[in-house]
């Protein structure tokens, strides 16, 4: 019974399954999430725990980039494929890439905007970053690298003309679209769960602990009861990202010319509690529900929502069981990978020669020189001949060689004493160079300070007048300032109070996503009810 173990790699965390194919069935045998320092140990501890030590490995690609070309369907493949790789030769020229230093590859949909024409699906990796990704599986069998941004797609329940559409919120957020079964664009965005992650884990230094917590984060939707700030303490943290996240889906439905029917969503930030309705409420759709694997049913003993947080790792399980595409695999077949294949087959095929011919090894080198010698025994005597006669001479050249080797070691080493000598006076001057240059630095630097503080006092003389008139522009209806501070340099403290929560939460994200206050710089306190009011504090520095 074949099997894969999917590994799901981001920053500080890893989401495993290992799953198993019998006929057509498959089977989730063990999953899980692992956080983790050193990479290389979570991989080994991982790949222990699920007994995988032999098992094909399935990973995620990273930074890979997404492009798009339109070619004429009647295109022979070979003519095909030196179009598309003419195309990509254009764009790396334009751009200044280098394309020998790039891995690349496709796949090809039906276009809906030209009938004569398929869309190509044109992904790209870094060569350097695909070495980075296989170096922590030495010794492992990795079987397949693939894009999750395609990958994703093998979990869902496709249907014949239904346009779906899997919004994968990991550390950024994958936005892919299938049209009747068939993976048609995939887009990419910046926003995701990483930002939360890293926003919770400065509060708690602990991204275990961080996960737990969007986990137990509950959204209130317009419909629900009253928010209480001690339920929804983190949730300035994580509504920020999801609203984003939803801006950005809901302006690409408006723009696209593609009618989407159904809407799933999965990644980390799925697990956070009522995020479908969420999405719901903001996409104004019925049809948005959380992805959960095809092939598992409701009435297994495991919680559904813990399968649901490793979908990423299943989706690359089915990859490296031969689901999905499989011209999406970036994992190059080495001469290593030949070579142990060719040791599997011959150790399974090895019992079974060594039957049938039934050779006595030590017999054939052992001939009986009593007897007259047989015309093979003649010719096995002349070919051990042969080979004593080519090691002699290639031990002739081999010391041979080494003679000149040592003479030219010799000679280099003269050389590279005459170099050092030279190299020691030319450091005696660049000493002195050096001494010169450091008293010019701090004279140097000493007027690019003064300089610096100056503008920097007449920027913040402008900013003020400058973020009171946004604020005025932007705050929402129902959210009142209590007070504006600018505390220190381009420090501001800005005192708010709202009847509503996520008046409040939405000032903030408004502060974020115009620029009026540098966005990684924005924190909160938690929100205090008073009476009727929600009051909040919120700092972070001028842009």
């Amino acid at each position: 019974m074949p099997s894969c173990l999917g590994l799901y790699i981001e920053p500080n965390i890893i989401k495993y399954a290992k799953v198993s194919k019998e006929k057509d069935a498959f089977k989730v045998e063990s999953f899980g999430i692992k956080f983790y320092d050193k990479l290389g140990e979570a991989i080994h501890q991982i790949i222990n725990d699920t007994y995988s030590a032999n098992t094909p490995i399935s990973i995620n690609l990273s930074e890979e980039e997404y492009r798009y070309f339109y070619m004429f369907s009647l295109l022979k493949k070979n003519d095909l494929d030196k179009a598309i790789h003419t195309e990509f030769e254009s764009i790396c020229a334009e751009k200044g890439m280098n394309s020998n230093a790039i891995e690349t590859r496709y796949a090809l949909v039906n276009s809906l905007e030209d009938k004569e024409k398929i869309k190509v699906i044109h992904v790209a990796a870094n060569k350097n970053s695909l070495n980075t990704i296989e170096q922590p599986f030495a010794g492992y069998k990795v079987s397949t690298i693939s894009p999750i941004g395609i990958s994703i797609a093998n979990i869902a329940n496709l249907k014949q003309k239904e346009n779906i559409m899997i919004i994968n919120m990991q550390e950024k957020t994958t936005l892919t679209t299938i049209v009747d079964q068939k993976v048609y664009e995939v887009e990419t965005i910046e926003e995701g769960a990483g930002k939360v992650l890293d926003s919770i884990n400065i509060k708690e230094n602990s991204y275990s602990k961080a996960y737990e917590i969007c986990k137990n984060s509950t959204i209130y939707t317009m419909e629900g009861r009253e928010l209480q700030a001690e339920e929804n303490e983190y949730l300035d943290d994580i509504m920020p990202t999801l609203y984003q996240i939803a801006t950005k889906v809901q302006e690409k439905l408006a723009n696209g010319n593609i009618k989407i029917d159904r809407i799933y969503l999965t990644g980390i930030l799925s697990v956070v509690n009522n995020v479908d309705l969420y999405f719901q409420e903001s996409l104004q759709t019925e049809k948005c529900e959380i992805l959960k694997p095809f092939f598992i049913n409701n009435n297994i003993k495991i919680n559904m929502k813990d399968y649901i947080e490793v979908n990423s790792a299943i989706a690359l399980a089915l990859q490296g069981l031969g689901y999905g595409l499989k011209d999406m695999n970036f994992k190059k077949v080495t001469l290593k990978d030949k070579f142990n294949n060719l040791i599997e087959t011959n150790r399974k095929d090895k019992k079974t020669n060594e039957a049938k011919k039934g050779i006595n090894l030590a017999n054939i080198f052992k001939p009986d020189l009593k007897t007259q010698l047989t015309n093979g025994e003649r010719w096995m005597l002349r070919t051990a001949g042969g080979i004593f006669a080519l090691i002699l001479i290639y031990t002739g050249i081999i010391i041979y060689l080494n003679n000149e080797i040592e003479k030219k070691n010799q000679e280099v080493l003269s050389v590279k004493n005459d170099t050092q000598e030279q190299i020691a006076a030319i450091d005696a001057d660049i000493s002195k160079v050096k001494i010169k240059t450091n008293e010019y630095k701090q004279l140097s630097e000493n007027l690019t300070n003064i300089s610096a503080q100056i503008r920097e006092n007449n920027s913040i003389r402008k900013a003020i007048p400058n973020l009171l008139s946004q604020i005025r522009f932007s705050i929402p209806q129902g959210v009142q300032l209590t007070s504006i501070e600018n505390t220190s340099g381009k420090h501001i403290v800005i005192q708010a109070q709202s009847e509503k929560y996520e008046q409040l939460g939405y000032f903030k994200a408004i502060l974020k996503t115009q620029g009026i206050l540098a966005r990684d710089t924005i924190v909160s306190t938690a929100s205090e009810k008073q009476g009727n009011l929600v009051k909040i504090v919120i700092e972070g520095d001028l842009p």
